[in-house]
This record gives C-alpha cells, structure tokens and sequence, in this order.
C-alpha cells in the first residue's frame, strides 16, 4: 500500500469513528435534551435490547417529568427493562412503586401479576430458604383477589400448585431429618405440618403415612408409661388417613404401620387385664433417650 492509500484509509477510519461516536452519543440522554427527547431516546435503548442503559435512562425521565405521562410510561418501562435483564428482585421493587403511584393505570392487571411472577422466578429450590415462595404466593393470592375474571387464574394456579409442592416437600424433608437423627418426636409434628398445611400437595399422603411409623418407633423408644399413649398417636393417624386418603397410593404401606401399633396396644390390655402379673416398670436400657 503506497502513501496516498495509507492517508486515504487513514482518513476514512477516522470519519467511520467520527460517525459512529455522534451516533452512539445521540443514543444517550444529554444534557439540555428535552423531556419528550429523552423518553425518545429511552425508548430506543430498550428497544435495541440495551436493557442496562434504558435503566439509566428511563429513571432520567422518571425524575425528570414528574406528574406527567412520560413519567409514568417511563416507570412502567424502568421495571421492564430490569424484567427483560433476569434482575427480578428489582423489577419487582420498580413493579410495585408503578401500583402504588398509579393504581388505576389501564397496565394495573399486568403490572401485578409481573410483580408476582418476579417472585416465583426468585423462588429457590426447596432446601434453600423460601421467603420468595411465601412472597409470591402472597402476590398470586392478591391478584386473585384484584382480579377475579383474570384470564391469567389458570396459569397463577399452576404457579401456586408448583410453589405449594415446593413448601411442602421443604417441611417434610425436615420431618426425615428428624427421623434420621432419632428426634422421633418432632419428625411426627413436621409430618403433620406438612399435612395440615398443604393437604393437596404429593407429600401430604406420604407424610400421613410416615407420621403412624414416626409414632411407632417413637413408642417403641420411649419409657412403658409413655408406650401406650404413642402407639394410640399412630391409630389416630391411621384413621385420619383413611378419612383423607381412603384410595391412598401408600395404603398398604399405612396399613403395616398401623397392624404394629395395634398389636402393642393388644399387649398393654392383656397386660392390664385382672388375670395378669402386676404391671411392669422396666424399661429398655436403650429408650431413655426420647423420654419426654
């Protein structure tokens, strides 16, 4: 390449930079723009994707046109842009402030339930800490409530069914770990937790199941006076199986559990009865751990 076409090029890379910097400089908001100008120039920045920079921009306008329709559009598409970027946390924040300041905006149904779905996509796996869950869940019920002809309701109930499991499986999963460490005690309280707070979920029958064994081995570890009255705790359990479950999946197996309480309960009446020896105190060497 001889001199004249090294300058000549040199001079074309220069005018394209030129050009390119005005051009990227008229995407961003400057200073002495007007208000309409810059909504303009947000707009495209969401529009090209440039989801970061419209945050920047959008909350320009925002305080800028205070009171006017540029800066309720300009709140409404400041929490989009934080939606379209997964940074949920926030557009659920910039959501709920577009509510509270205009709560009879035309965009109120969609506004509410963005907010809610921002807090079902925050939602954790089960063994994490579940505030979200709670708050979405709390969300999805106010929507309901706000808009009972949605036609939104069949998906929030699918949302609600899928964090409910999520809640549920959380609490049972601890009610096994008590089980596991040998706190048969709190394992039944877990397991009746998880049925009494979320009876329609997978894990309320098998938690109802595992609850009539969780009284069992808790009997069977406890001192003689206390025996009776744990092996009666799984009978009991056993009935409201059958009342809720009567076609239960895991019946057979609520069936076994309950066959062994009955059993030892047989034992303690035949013990009881007139014709029998005195009534025994002894107890295993290995149950005073679980005596309460």
């Amino acid at each position: 390449m001889d001199l004249s076409s090294t300058r000549l090029f040199t001079v074309i890379i220069l005018i394209a930079a030129f050009v390119f910097t005005s051009c990227s400089k008229d995407n961003y908001i400057q200073r002495g723009d007007s208000l309409p100008e810059a909504y303009r120039k947000s707009m495209r920045l969401f529009q090209e994707g440039d989801y970061s920079e419209a945050v920047k921009a959008f909350e320009t306008v925002f305080s800028l046109g205070r009171g006017t329709e540029y800066a309720r559009n300009a709140q409404y598409f400041l929490a989009e842009s934080h939606f379209n970027n997964k940074n949920y946390l926030m557009a659920a924040s910039e959501y709920e402030r577009y509510s509270s300041l205009y709560p009879r905006s035309d965009k109120s149904e969609e506004v509410e339930f963005k907010e809610a779905y921002c807090y079902y996509k925050l939602s954790p796996r089960y063994r994490l800490d579940q505030k979200y869950t709670r708050r979405a869940l709390e969300k999805f019920n106010l929507f309901v409530s706000n808009h009972p002809n949605s036609e939104r309701l069949q998906e929030i109930a699918k949302y609600e069914d899928e964090l409910r499991e999520k809640l549920a499986r959380k609490i049972y999963n601890a009610a096994d770990l008590y089980m596991r460490i040998d706190e048969y005690e709190a394992a039944a309280i877990y397991y009746g937790l998880t049925i009494d707070q979320y009876p329609e979920t997978q894990w309320a029958e098998r938690a109802l199941v595992d609850q009539i064994n969780a009284y069992n081995v808790y009997a069977e570890n406890s001192v003689s006076n206390k025996q009776e009255e744990r092996y009666q705790k799984a009978v009991a359990s056993y009935e409201k199986y059958l009342q809720l479950f009567p076609n239960g999946e895991h019946r057979s197996q609520a069936e076994e559990y309950v066959d062994e309480a009955r059993v030892a309960l047989a034992q303690f009446r035949d013990t009881s009865s007139p014709d029998s020896s005195s009534t025994s105190t002894t107890t295993a060497s290995n149950t005073p751990r679980n005596e309460r």
